[in-house]
């Protein structure tokens, strides 16, 4: 075993790259890393494969990218039930807090707030000019003008 709990194959360190198998730790660590959202690339560099090798030997894991995401809700949105099911308190806030963000995405509610829109930018005339209009504050001149003048728009 190496540092990560890989199997060392037989011809470690001889001439030519060792073969890949596939095991089952390594389908399932495919599967993980496909509904995670991982490119076939960044995969690949994860199991020290090439991507021809990646694509031979987990086309099965590969083949449901477009579900494995709602796949691996499924499987937390289970194990959490069954844990709460137990009597599990802290599982069933999960699940809760499960349920209201899958609600949330499912009814769109997640997007954000339009942020506000932004001043133009003025440039040194036009902000001296806009300046000019507004009476000073704070000073006995510029506090009656505003009197005049009525409330600020």
């Amino acid at each position: 075993m190496d540092l990560f709990g890989e199997a060392v194959p037989a011809n470690w360190g001889e001439r030519g790259r060792p073969q890949h198998i596939a095991s089952q730790k390594n389908r399932n660590r495919v599967s993980m890393l496909v509904s995670l959202g991982w490119s076939n690339a960044r995969i690949a560099s994860a199991l020290f494969v090439t991507l021809p090798t990646l694509r031979k030997h987990y086309f099965s894991e590969l083949k449901f990218r477009d579900v494995a995401r709602d796949r691996l809700n499924a499987t937390v949105a289970t194990k959490l039930w069954e844990l709460f099911m137990a009597g599990n308190v802290a599982a069933g806030k999960e699940f809760r807090d499960f349920v209201e963000k899958n609600d949330l995405m499912l009814y769109g509610q997640i997007a954000q707030p339009p942020k506000p829109e932004k001043a133009p930018k003025l440039g040194k005339k036009e902000a001296e000019a806009a300046a000019a209009h507004q009476p000073d504050r704070g000073n006995r001149l510029g506090d009656l003008m505003a009197r005049r003048q009525g409330p600020a728009n």
